[in-house]
């Protein structure tokens, strides 16, 4: 890849699929394996000569995007949000991987507790910037356990009353004996551009954007 090119950073997980009904129509599709999950490669070709994409951590295109290795990508309110780098903006809402961002606690807690009296919480959460934001309207000091994954099992474990992560169907937290209480966020993906790669080569940055806004609409 040379620094000529434009690099699109696609998240691998649960919207791989939307990203591949909406990439494929356009006039850069990328090389079939990007969507292929036995694929172990990181970078991959197009229909365009002038642009690649490299297939990322869904949480990790933020920062990609945000330091230069790639100058557009796929990510998710969630988070855009959690790390707000001033060097990103989103310009386009692609209307895919619908989901909210949620405070959970154990169905036995919520009866007996009583939030309004909270002056700390300790909360287990992927997105702390989020969670102690929301909180901190509320006047609540937040104490944030970072965990990546399973984290259904903090409360039970006594690690935390609250955890805050993404919710789809809420299934997940029922399995797991947790109960919604609070929506912080809904979430979209989105289209980011990096800031400066958009003054540095406007053309092709704008040319990508309007092709995938035809896509969706």
């Amino acid at each position: 890849m040379t620094s000529t090119k434009i690099i699109i950073a696609v998240p691998r997980g649960r919207i791989i699929e939307s990203c591949k009904n909406i990439l494929n129509k356009t006039s850069f599709s990328p090389d079939s394996s990007l969507f292929d999950d036995n694929c172990r490669k990181l970078t991959f070709t197009s229909s365009d000569p002038n642009i690649d994409f490299i297939k990322v951590r869904a949480f990790d295109v933020c920062t990609f995007v945000a330091f230069g290795a790639a100058q557009i990508g796929i990510a998710g309110d969630d988070v855009v949000q959690e790390f707000d780098y001033s060097e990103v903006y989103a310009p386009l809402n692609l209307k895919i991987g619908h989901c909210r961002l949620s405070v959970a606690a154990p169905r036995a807690l919520i009866e007996k507790e009583d939030p309004s009296t909270w002056s700390n919480i300790r909360i287990a959460t992927k997105y702390p910037n989020l969670t102690k934001k929301f909180y901190a309207n509320k006047g609540v000091q937040v104490e944030a356990i970072k965990l990546n994954g399973s984290m259904e099992l903090a409360p039970s474990l006594s690690m935390c009353r609250r955890i805050v992560d993404l919710v789809s169907t809420g299934k997940t937290l029922e399995e797991n004996g947790l109960k919604e209480v609070e929506k912080i966020l809904d979430v979209q993906s989105k289209l980011i551009i990096n800031r400066s790669a958009y003054k540095t080569k406007t053309k092709m940055v704008e040319s990508v954007i309007e092709s995938i806004k035809k896509v969706i609409t």
